[in-house]
């Protein structure tokens, strides 16, 4: 257990607390006095410990049949099913998340595992044929290796099940670097992985800030001691990620931001298209990669739509995570409302209208009317509309992670899906209509890698891929059998039983044809 102790990691079986390390809290954001625990942050030391103990365990867990490494994946599973509700407790507590998200997020989990079990029977390969007589043809699908993550902090416990199951799952071993605002949460991943059985040095947790345990991790990609890396978060960092494994020429699997379109067109079905936006705009806190980011309105209903989605944003309830009924909680942490703030301070234009008013920190010399909670010493933050927002506007293409979106205006079907695509972002995307020709336009047309028709932008089920373009990733998914390919290597293997040297394309017995040969009619 976490309390009374100063945890900086988990390495090679057991927990370590560090005598020398910076403290950091984690605080509950609903409420700043409430500590949730205390943890130490692991230096370059002691994240290169937990990366040879990765290496250490490797040879024997990618030589363990998968279905038995499958089966601590089944124990996963099971686990987490059985403290669902404690673990969406203190997801609660730790991050703001409403107590229905929580739930929902580690329900995401245990369906990851439940998917997952049966990949551990199905990591196929292939027998083709051969050119050459005597001769056979095998694929094979191989770990990678030590596999080094690194995660965010608004999915703590689903995303960590995105990458960890499926990779012990393909043979490999793993350090991970939990977010710096999910400790607890991140406690009780580990702590229930090793009750399911998985062996020492398999699994490895190094506990730290960004900007000292995730930047010694970055820093030693360069020694070789991971074989893959994995990252969610930030373009940013995205960047400095992919410059390192480039040089190491290793592919990283990166899950980045979003500035996520949503279209709705002229035939829509109003009050669902409002249900949706309201959703993907302001739940979680607007804290998705997936949250909406542009909202583009065809200009023949947009002053309508408008006027609804003001009322019905109005009348939200904001408040204490564990309450029911709210739209959204607490901002995650303090560096994020001020982050938040901070864009309400230099995006917004002259020319944008802000309908909700330009608020930011609720219970700071500003109010809220639908209010559930203790507004003075939690970290929220009122929800924010930008109206008359342009493509050559700064707001139309940075990501603001937080209860703010845009709305645009636009004439004609082209111009709206250059507005949904010119951002540079590539993650979600969701058009609102019942014209099968938009959706077959908007559906070839989307740069995004993954698009909801007549839904929000948000959302993810564990057997589908997802992933982005662009700004948000390099291409790699997350999720279903496509993410496989993210942690193994394919093995092409010929076994020649002939006795002799048999040369492809040289030697092959290939039949000629008669090309004097002409029909005749």
């Amino acid at each position: 257990m976490y309390k009374n102790r100063k945890l900086a990691a988990y390495i090679d079986g057991r927990w370590i607390e560090s005598q020398n390390g910076t403290e950091f809290p984690s605080i509950n954001p609903a409420n700043k006095k409430d500590v949730v625990g205390v943890f130490t942050e692991s230096g370059k030391d002691q994240v290169r410990e937990a990366a040879h103990a990765a290496r250490k365990a490797y040879k024997t867990w990618s030589q363990t049949p998968a279905p038995v490494r499958a089966s601590v994946i089944g124990n996963f599973g099971r686990l987490i099913e059985a403290n669902k509700e404690e673990l969406a407790k203190v997801l609660a507590r730790e991050i703001g998340k409403p107590l229905r998200e929580a739930l929902g997020e580690v329900q995401e989990a245990v369906d990851t595992c439940n998917f997952f079990v049966s990949e551990g029977r199905r990591l196929y390969g292939q027998t083709v044929p051969s050119e050459m007589p005597n001769k056979e043809l095998f694929t094979y699908r191989r770990s990678i290796g030590v596999f080094g993550c690194m995660t965010a902090c608004n999915f703590p416990f689903a995303v960590p099940a995105w990458y960890f199951i499926p990779a012990l799952i393909a043979g490999n071993t793993c350090v991970w670097k939990p977010s710096e605002d999910a400790p607890a949460t991140s406690y009780w991943f580990t702590d229930l992985l090793h009750h399911a059985g998985v062996p020492k040095g398999v699994f490895n947790t190094v506990f730290g800030t960004g900007q000292k345990t995730g930047a010694a991790m970055v820093d030693l990609i360069d020694e070789g001691i991971f074989d893959k890396i994995g990252f969610t978060g930030s373009t940013e960092v995205g960047r400095r990620i992919g410059e390192a494994c480039g040089r190491n020429l290793q592919v990283p699997c990166l899950e980045l931001g979003g500035k996520n379109p949503m279209i709705v067109c002229r035939d829509a079905d109003i009050d669902l298209a409002l249900e949706g936006a309201l959703f993907s705009g302001f739940g979680t806190g607007g804290q998705r990669c997936t949250s909406l980011g542009n909202l583009i309105v065809d200009s023949s209903i947009h002053d309508q739509f408008v006027q609804k989605l003001v009322d019905r944003a109005s009348k939200m309830v904001i408040g204490d995570p564990m309450q029911p009924g709210i739209m959204y909680g607490p901002l995650i942490s303090e560096r994020f409302l001020k982050g938040h703030l901070g864009h309400l301070e230099t995006l917004i234009e002259k020319h944008h209208e802000m309908p909700l008013g330009k608020g930011g920190w609720i219970g700071h010399g500003v109010g809220w009317d639908h209010m559930k909670g203790d507004a003075e010493n939690g970290f929220y933050a009122r929800p924010n509309i930008a109206l008359n927002v342009k493509m050559t506007d700064r707001i139309y293409r940075t990501e603001t992670f937080g209860p703010l979106f845009n709305v645009m205006k636009f004439h004609d079907f082209d111009e709206a899906m250059a507005m949904a695509n010119d951002h540079g972002y590539g993650l979600s995307s969701a058009i609102y209509t019942n014209n099968p020709m938009l959706v077959y336009q908007f559906k070839t047309g989307i740069t995004a890698g993954m698009s909801s028709i007549n839904n929000s932008t948000t959302g993810a089920e564990a057997h589908l891929p997802f992933g982005g373009n662009g700004k948000s990733g390099n291409g790699g998914r997350q999720s279903g059998i496509w993410v496989i390919d993210q942690f193994t290597k394919w093995h092409a293997v010929n076994w020649d039983m002939s006795g002799k040297l048999q040369l492809a394309q040289m030697d092959t017995a290939y039949v000629e044809p008669d090309l004097n040969y002409k029909i005749q009619i």
